[in-house]
């Protein structure tokens, strides 16, 4: 379970990050399944398997958190034997599972009291969060307009799209990337979820800078929103991802290099507010 975790969050099989964080949390109850001598054996592969888990994408800081989170809870547990250790780790792994599901469900409560019937909203990227406030939203007898961006590489926003398609009320349109500043000025408010916030600045998938730059220039409203696990103090480094040149471009490059980035950083001055589980902190 932990092998394939990894090679799923290596992969981007799965584009939310607070989703990417639960299962890499749960794939850690593989370890109560295995036989150990000792406490100590049980807690430093508890942490050699954290570690595994961190470095398949050493951006996602929700995944940081989740693992330095859980290997500090076994650790403060001083188990006294191994089925102790094996009871603190699968404890461990339920609260913060707990923490991040309550978490966006508040966050996408907070978010839904801010879309309005008739609006029309800009999103990039998939998230989780912002497809359940809409769809709290639009529960509540609002309808909405939503732009979707492509959101390259891996063109999450298709996913994006055909979600918010499904959904009563809600009508998408899919645009490429390049064409968010002419319909921005059609839409009340850009809305969309977030990697971490790290400090004075928001990392998210790139682009994401390009829109709250145009949107601030065109005065409309930009909030970003997420559980607050993503919201980082210390001990995280961001570390942007380069995606294969073959996402870009199918053929060999030949004379020319290709640079494909995954994330992109924004400073929150751009922003009109960040809703967490807390509620909303405005700018």
């Amino acid at each position: 379970m932990i092998d394939e975790t990894v090679a799923e969050i290596e992969g981007m099989q799965t584009h939310s990050s607070s989703v990417v964080a639960v299962k890499s949390a749960r794939a850690l109850s593989e370890l109560a399944e295995r036989e150990y001598a000792t406490v100590e054996e049980f807690i430093r592969d508890v942490e050699r398997n954290s570690s595994v888990l961190r470095r398949a994408n050493p951006s996602h800081a929700s995944l940081f958190n989740v693992q330095r989170t859980i290997t500090r809870e076994v650790n403060e547990a001083e188990p006294d034997d191994v089925e102790a250790a094996k009871a603190a780790l699968s404890e461990a792994i339920s609260r913060v599972v707990e923490r991040i599901e309550e978490g966006k469900k508040q966050a996408a409560a907070h978010t839904a009291e801010y879309i309005e019937d008739g609006m029309t909203i800009l999103t990039h990227d998939y998230s989780s969060t912002v497809n359940a406030a809409i769809e709290e939203a639009v529960g509540a007898s609002v309808e909405v307009s939503v732009y979707v961006t492509e959101a390259r590489p891996r063109l999450a926003g298709r996913k994006t799209a055909r979600k918010l398609g499904s959904i009563d009320g809600v009508e998408p349109t899919l645009i490429i990337d390049s064409a968010a500043g002419n319909y921005l000025e059609e839409c009340d408010a850009v809305l969309m979820g977030m990697d971490c916030l790290v400090g004075d600045t928001l990392y998210n998938r790139v682009g994401t800078y390009p829109i709250a730059a145009t949107a601030a220039d065109l005065d409309v409203p930009m909030y970003v929103t997420g559980s607050g696990a993503k919201l980082i103090d210390s001990g995280f480094v961001f570390e942007n991802e380069y995606r294969p040149a073959s996402e870009v471009l199918l053929e060999p490059a030949e004379g020319f290099a290709v640079e494909n980035p995954l994330y992109d950083a924004t400073p929150v001055r751009l922003l009109d507010g960040i809703i967490t589980d807390d509620g909303a902190m405005s700018f």
